[in-house]
């Protein structure tokens, strides 16, 4: 990376019409901020851009002086890719737009946007896309990543959805891809994570979903979990499209319809969410009461809003995080004899384990179909791990990386790659699968020199 200096930038940021800080610039603290306090980098200048023209303004400055990029949507990502040391962050935060066309039921949606931002403009028309399970989550890294939620069982990936984007590549060339346009380059942005070029808009197919759809918790004792979790097992396994259940271990936090005698034991919470008739909702769910006999539950019929936003108080920006993630093809009893070793270790009462239950949609779609390769990932887990101090850095993440080894045998080997963290790069193979050469014949033509490498790195086939 060339030195660039102070005047120089000077010079190229006059013709932006977005913000551009550097280091001593009111606001340039915050900036650099993001949702993991683990990552603590301090790039040479940030661009907030406001449209198409300042990304390739910013691509072609970045190229021309050496300098690293990297791309920012939510700042949500766990590895902290959205900056860098010294590089250049290209800002999208500011391009928050969601347009929604009902009668096509088609969206198009800026890289700035968050889930509640795409989330608040699709339900007016009762319409939605499958997305993730926290609001603050931003839509484009999610989706460049594959992306997944509570309607995937129904409806499949996110980007099993995407009808097409634009994108300016490592040339400053602005592209519309699709099925029809670089069809080659569009395939690898559905998966292949932020490796292509940075995208300006994303065109998305809707479904009808809500306003109302039927869910909750239901809360058991951990104790409990060898007669639950089999039953969870095969329940899933037989249940429609249109229902979701996941599972999470974790202490129980305080739950206004938990007795407080229970808060802070160790429990196995049952999510569910049933985009069917809404009046069919409690006869979809109630199996899920009589697993055993649970600490509590809160069931019933909400706005679609509301759950996609219910886990965000667990998730608030600013905390210390590391994670570490496996798909499952299926959940085998062995693995609550680990479970319980980590929640019986636990080194903050903030972390906790989460099973993602796909399968349904997104595993009838073909493996090459997108660059998302993990159609037999019938359940995701996302070891979370989570803390407030830096002098917890060590334990935390050593109990991290022992329960993923510890569950390692009951796994594909794969991984999600909006899970991992940023120091996997040697599972970047196991993120991209089958798919990868492919993926990296597209990258070479595309951005032969990687320009775009900060985040799970394809790299240029030789």
């Amino acid at each position: 990376m060339t030195s660039v200096t102070r005047e120089t930038i000077d010079q190229w940021k006059s013709g932006m019409r977005g913000a551009v800080l550097q280091a001593d610039d009111p606001g340039y603290e915050e900036a650099r901020k993001v949702w993991n306090a683990t990552v603590d980098c301090r790039p040479g200048a940030i661009a907030r851009c406001a449209g198409a023209a300042d990304v390739i303004s910013a691509i072609r400055f970045a190229r021309q002086n050496g300098m690293r990029a990297a791309v920012r949507g939510g700042g949500h990502n766990i590895a902290g890719t959205a900056v860098c040391d010294e590089g250049l962050v290209l800002d999208m935060s500011t391009m928050r737009s969601v347009v929604v066309d009902p009668q096509a039921r088609v969206a198009w949606v800026d890289p700035g946007a968050t889930l509640a931002d795409f989330d608040h403009e699709a339900q007016a028309f009762g319409l939605a896309t499958p997305l993730g399970i926290n609001s603050t989550t931003g839509v484009a890294g999610l989706t460049l990543g594959g992306g997944f939620g509570w309607i995937s069982r129904k409806y499949g990936t996110t980007v099993d959805n995407l009808l097409g984007a634009h994108i300016v590549t490592a040339d400053g060339k602005f592209r519309r891809v699709d099925a029809d346009n670089d069809p080659d380059l569009f395939w690898a942005i559905r998966g292949g994570g932020g490796n292509f070029g940075v995208v300006t808009q994303f065109e998305f197919e809707m479904h009808p979903v809500g306003p109302e759809i039927y869910g909750g918790l239901v809360v058991y004792p951990f104790e409990q979990a060898a007669q639950v979790f089999p039953r969870y097992r095969d329940f899933i396994e037989a249940a429609p499209d249109e229902l979701t259940v996941w599972a999470v271990f974790r202490l129980a936090p305080p739950l206004p319809f938990l007795p407080a005698e229970v808060h802070g034991k160790p429990v196995m919470v049952l999510a569910s969410c049933y985009i069917g008739q809404s009046a069919d909702g409690a006869d979809a769910v109630a199996p899920l009461r009589e697993f055993g006999q649970p600490y509590g539950e809160h069931l019933g019929a909400m706005p679609y809003t509301a759950w996609q936003k219910a886990f965000d108080p667990l998730l608030t920006p600013g905390a210390r995080n590391y994670w570490k993630s496996h798909n499952f093809a299926r959940l085998d009893d062995g693995m609550l004899a680990v479970l319980n070793d980590g929640l019986a270790t636990l080194p903050s009462p903030e972390c906790e384990i989460f099973i993602g239950a796909l399968g349904g949609h997104v595993g009838r779609v073909p493996v090459d179909a997108t660059a998302y390769a993990h159609r037999d990932a019938n359940f995701v887990m996302n070891i979370h791990g989570r803390w407030q101090q830096p002098a917890d850095d060590q334990r935390c993440i050593q109990w991290t990386r022992g329960l993923f080894d510890a569950l390692t045998p009951f796994a594909l080997g794969s991984v999600y790659v909006n899970f991992l963290t940023q120091d996997e790069t040697t599972r970047v193979d196991a993120a991209y699968g089958s798919n990868y050469a492919r993926l990296a014949q597209i990258k070479r033509e595309y951005d032969p020199d990687n320009l775009f490498r900060g985040n799970q790195n394809i790299r240029p086939a030789q």
